[in-house]
């Protein structure tokens, strides 16, 4: 079974199983785990930030970073198809009492005229006070978009000239460093705060690292307990983390190389299923609105020959590439959603006068 449902499927390399077995630990909440304080130093130099903070999840990391900024109070301002919208059940108002705003977006990147007419320093009469702004990147509902540098540069001058705080949910940050050829940390620069994950694309099982300054971090530390993400011997879990920094970044190009032959081998079939042009990273949109089948019946079909997808939307499907798919396996999934994609035309209604 090929299974392009999403790069959280990877499992753990042979040095991460070692790593993890013979890992230093310590209790985390406590008196710190040595593994894991290497962790958060590692990733916080990467991202040229003062302090990291290990947590279970993005989802968390974005919660307890939503907390650690706004204190639950304000306005937040995001794209409405971003991660915190879409994914994560409604934290953002029923864990963080906090209000938000969503902004008109293109492939991900809130319209900046848009930004800064909704920009608000105080509290006034009809206007609750921007607490801050976030931005995702890469940008999973938009197929693994990359918000630009320059993009970024100037949202940052918006919100800086406001005193307003920029956190950039970075679940597959690197994927984008990878993509824009330059290091992680001249995406990070723009940002107070940013969060990614160790368990997707880099292959560890567990976890990510949210990232800012120290009394940042500080103060998250101190919203990660109250949320209930304070842990214990999580060196076990950190020493994976560790290994993914520092051995598997590079090799996300592979993935990156893999899925844009997906899309142009799925275009060449058939143009309207994917346009090669929007795959940047590890992420390919397959729209089946033509096809007269749904998303969940083609996931069925899909399957049935040997391949796993996901639902997007009701008309559109995700494939994620990742380390466990090799060439061979890019190659198979082609002529499988190809078969899948000619029954399909073969449905589509004909004209009335067809013969």
């Amino acid at each position: 079974m090929i299974d392009l449902r999403s790069d959280t499927i990877t499992l753990p390399t042979e040095e991460m199983r070692e790593v993890m077995h013979r890992a230093e630990l310590g209790d985390d909440s406590r008196d710190g785990d040595p593994t894991v304080r290497r962790l958060e130093e590692t990733a916080a130099a990467m991202l040229g930030k003062d302090a990291g903070l290990f947590v279970a999840s993005g989802t968390m990391s974005n919660l307890v970073a939503l907390l650690a900024h706004t204190g639950r109070g304000g306005e937040v301002l995001f794209d409405a198809e971003s991660h915190i919208m879409r994914s994560e059940m409604g934290g953002i108002a029923a864990l963080a009492g906090l209000f938000y705003r969503t902004v008109p977006s293109t492939r991900g990147a809130p319209d900046l005229a848009e930004i800064e007419e909704r920009l608000s320093e105080r509290l006034a009469p009809n206007k609750l006070a921007t607490a801050l702004v976030c931005v995702e990147t890469t940008h999973n509902s938009a197929g693994g978009a990359v918000i630009p540098l320059d993009y970024l540069g100037r949202l940052r001058t918006l919100t800086n000239g406001k005193g307003i705080p920029l956190h950039i949910d970075g679940a597959r940050v690197f994927n984008a460093s990878v993509a824009l050829g330059v290091p992680v940390a001249n995406i990070a620069r723009h940002c107070d705060s940013i969060g990614f994950c160790v368990s997707k694309g880099l292959s560890a099982p567990f976890g990510s690292v949210l990232c800012g300054s120290s009394a940042f971090i500080e103060r998250a530390r101190a919203y990660r307990r109250m949320v209930g993400g304070a842990m214990r011997q999580a060196g076990v879990m950190a020493a994976a983390g560790i290994v993914a920094l520092e051995h598997m970044v590079d090799r996300l190009s592979e993935d990156h190389r893999r899925a844009r032959r997906i899309s142009e081998g799925l275009h060449a079939i058939d143009p309207r299923l994917t346009d090669p042009r929007l795959v940047e990273t590890n992420i390919i949109m397959l729209e089946v609105a033509h096809s007269g089948t749904d998303a969940k019946g083609w996931i069925s079909a899909l399957e049935k020959h040997g391949l796993k997808a996901g639902a997007w939307s009701r008309n559109s499907l995700r494939l994620v590439t990742h380390r466990h798919i090799d060439d061979a396996a890019v190659e198979q999934a082609i002529k499988i959603v190809g078969s899948v994609s000619a029954k399909m035309r073969s449905h589509e209604k004909r004209p009335e006068n067809a013969i």
